[in-house]
């Protein structure tokens, strides 16, 4: 006999699904999710009655990772003591310079030098180099080498200072190939051995720059200007640093371009009282690049510094991370200073 019903009624259409372990589920119903679904983190799936699995307004995890991190506090006494920190540095080298003469410059060399160790130490212990030991003594010695020859050249150029600082360069790289640990990141710290090698040596510009006879002068105005930079545009900041130049960052534009523009300002003033060739317009003119180059310096070194902290490097000490912007931006403004005076006195 033929059945009274065709075989398709009261067939289910998923009835094709396979089953779960739990046993045949109900064709009644709606389907029960099982806890092992509802903790599962994969796609969505539209159920019978063609509602999602996961509402659309679950949150996502990733949520949390997209969200942006709160701008790093300005510290306003740290902003204070790095600008009273930078106005020593330049009243130490100008009363320094002022001491020296054709016979007496022993003196200055001995400031010099002690600025030039602090240098080597700052950034050796900030941006530790591979065999930190091996790079500081280099330095050190390479430091002394190159006041050496800036005293007792027979002319005061630039060339053989730079030898000194290739060599001491290459020397810190040999020393950084005799163990394989060092070895294997001497690439990617070359730019670091580099910046202390001719750092250390570009401040021993400053003695070369007081025995030509405009020399004395040219280190006062720039280093006046770049001082008052310094501590003008680190004052801005610890009163409102505004508007932030990066989130991770604690600097203001306001303060780097309102440096810049009074430490011009101050080198004006000083060039309308110094001696012939000196004239407010040539000094303001020095004080100007003296000045730009001081706080983009120092700048740099805190863009490096929230580099280092966002890739999560261990930290150094307070002392020697606060004054690497000060001992930086000198370092930077000496040979300025060197070819300004050549080129416009």
């Amino acid at each position: 006999m033929f059945p009274s019903s065709s075989p398709e009624t009261g067939h289910d259409p998923w009835a094709d699904d396979p089953p779960s372990a739990g046993g045949p589920e109900s064709r009644t119903g709606p389907a029960v999710e099982t806890d092992e679904r509802r903790r599962s983190g994969g796609p969505r799936r539209l159920r019978r009655g063609g509602s999602p699995r996961r509402p659309d307004d679950a949150p996502d995890a990733g949520e949390d990772e997209d969200e942006e991190e709160p701008p790093v506090a300005v510290r306003r006494q740290l902003s204070l003591a790095i600008g009273g920190y930078a106005v020593l540095l330049g009243i130490g080298l100008v009363l320094g310079v002022q001491s020296s003469g054709p016979g007496h410059r022993v003196p200055f060399t001995v400031v010099v030098l002690a600025v030039q160790l602090l240098f080597v130490l700052a950034w050796t212990m900030v941006t530790r180099p591979p065999a930190l030991a091996v790079v500081l003594g280099v330095n050190v010695v390479t430091a002394v080498v190159a006041d050496v020859v800036a005293v007792r050249s027979a002319e005061p150029r630039l060339a053989p200072l730079w030898l000194v600082a290739i060599g001491g360069l290459l020397a810190a790289l040999l020393g950084q190939l005799f163990r394989r640990v060092d070895r294997a990141r001497v690439t990617e710290s070359l730019r670091t051995t580099a910046t202390i090698s001719f750092g250390v040596v570009a401040l021993a510009t400053l003695i070369v720059l007081s025995r030509i006879p405009a020399g004395t002068q040219a280190i006062t105005v720039s280093l006046a200007a770049a001082v008052v930079a310094l501590a003008v545009a680190r004052v801005a900041d610890a009163v409102a640093a505004w508007p932030r130049l990066a989130p991770q960052v604690p600097r203001g534009a306001a303060g780097v371009v309102g440096g810049a523009m009074i430490g011009t300002l101050v080198s004006a003033v000083f060039g309308s009282y110094l001696v012939t060739p000196f004239t407010p317009t040539r000094a303001a003119i020095i004080g100007l690049v003296a000045a730009v180059v001081a706080v983009l310096a120092d700048l740099a070194v805190g863009y490096a510094e929230a580099g280092r902290r966002m890739a999560g490097e261990p930290q150094s000490g307070w002392a020697t991370r606060h004054v690497q912007g000060p001992l930086g931006a000198v370092a930077l403004v000496a040979p300025v200073a060197y070819l300004m005076c050549r080129v416009l006195l």
